[in-house]
Parts: structure tokens; sequence; C-alpha cells
């Protein structure tokens, strides 16, 4: 529940809760999506996470053996920010706080 909510929303909520449904208001939902699974990034991570935002390609960004490693870091942080490309995993991570402009 929300202090803003309208008087007579906030009390068919209630009313909703006590019959045993749950309810989340948008967007308390919402915040708590965009940190669902928050599964620390690791220091090398967050680097690549970093050269990444520079636009750096994985062959640039590689300073081991293989650029596959990269590419396994690139996957890591798209699976723990629950990423999709490129750009959405370094617009979570900055509106997270974990890398900054």
């Amino acid at each position: 529940m929300l202090k803003t909510m309208p008087p007579q929303e906030m009390a068919e909520e209630i009313r909703r809760v006590h019959a045993g449904r749950k309810y989340i208001p948008p967007e308390v939902a919402g915040h708590l999506a965009e940190h669902l699974g928050d599964e620390p990034l690791t220091d090398r991570e967050l680097e690549v996470l970093r050269l990444v935002m520079g636009r750096s390609s994985n062959r640039a960004i590689a300073d081991c053996p293989s650029e596959e490693t990269v590419k396994a870091h690139v996957k890591h942080v798209f699976e723990k920010l629950g990423a999709a490309d490129r750009t959405q995993a370094v617009t979570i991570a900055l509106r997270r706080g974990l890398i900054q402009i």
C-alpha cells in the first residue's frame, strides 16, 4: 500500500488482501522487477560491462588468450541483470548504480 493511494482504493485493496489475495502497487512491482535476481556481478564482469559501455568489441575487451572468455562474461552479465542485449545491460547497470558514466 502507498500513502498516496485514494482512500476508497486503499479500502478496496485492504478487503482483497483480507480475503487472501495479494496486492502490489504497480509502482512497487516495477521497482522490484528491476532488482529481481540481484546476483552480484564479479569484478571482471563489472570491468567488461564498463568496456561494453564504451562500445568496445569483445575482441578489444579480451586481455586473455580467448575472445570466448569475454563472450562468457557478457553472457553472465546479461543473465544476472536480466538484459537482452548490451544496451539494455548498460542501461540497467547505470540505473542500479553499478557503473557510472
